[in-house]
């Protein structure tokens, strides 16, 4: 995508005003590139919103720009739980969501993302009722978060695992670190899964969004 082509894209992009200063002040940090576009987020959005979610899960909240696309998208008594390993970046979300008014639809979870996904999924209360879970962290452990996370959806609910494209690495046969060959394994299995609907979406780094069939 060209420079203009993008700028075009941003000009057509609904963005609050809360996401808009997360993004400022994501963009003053180390690690920045991590942050989800705006594009994404709208997308995140409209997907919540088509789902009629009022459950969700957010793996990789970095500063929070994900979990709050999500979270402005929820109903009175929805539920977003946050997944992180990081106290520091996790307070920046969590003043974001104070701020946006959401803190009271989001659980944070600190820890290792597949540590807190099988612990909802072994809970009968938990597992087969979520709508949307969106996967954005530990890439060597994708294919095991989503397995996880088809536990934990309802029939017709959707994961979106972020960051399949790589930066182009999955397309270079010379790349063959462990995230790489991770990611290309993650996309191999789900394009195959019987137990879903899937479509490599060209927005961002690339998202993988699966819809869990009934």
């Amino acid at each position: 995508m060209t420079e203009p082509l993008y700028e075009y894209v941003l000009d057509h992009t609904r963005e609050p005003g809360v996401l808009a200063e997360l993004r400022a002040e994501t963009h003053r940090r180390n690690g920045s590139q991590m942050q989800i576009s705006p594009e994404q987020g709208a997308f995140m959005r409209v997907l919540a919103l088509m789902l009629g979610a009022r459950k969700c899960i957010d793996v990789g909240v970095f500063t929070g720009y994900s979990s709050l696309s999500v979270a402005l998208a929820l109903p009175e008594g929805g539920t977003l739980v946050a997944c992180d390993v990081d106290p520091a970046t996790m307070a920046v979300a969590q003043e974001f969501w104070d701020r946006a008014g959401v803190s009271g639809r989001v659980v944070p979870r600190l820890g290792r993302a597949a540590e807190t996904l099988r612990e909802l999924a072994e809970d009968p209360a938990e597992a087969g009722t979520y709508d949307l879970v969106f996967l954005d962290a530990d890439k060597r452990g994708y294919c095991e978060q989503y397995e996880l996370a088809l536990a934990l959806l309802r029939p017709g609910g959707c994961v979106g695992v972020d960051n399949v494209l790589w930066y182009g690495k999955v397309a270079d046969p010379a790349r063959t670190d462990k995230n790489t060959e991770a990611i290309r394994a993650l996309n191999a299995l789900a394009v195959q899964d019987p137990r879903v609907d899937a479509s490599l979406v060209p927005i961002g780094d690339g998202m993988m969004l699966c819809r869990k069939r009934e």
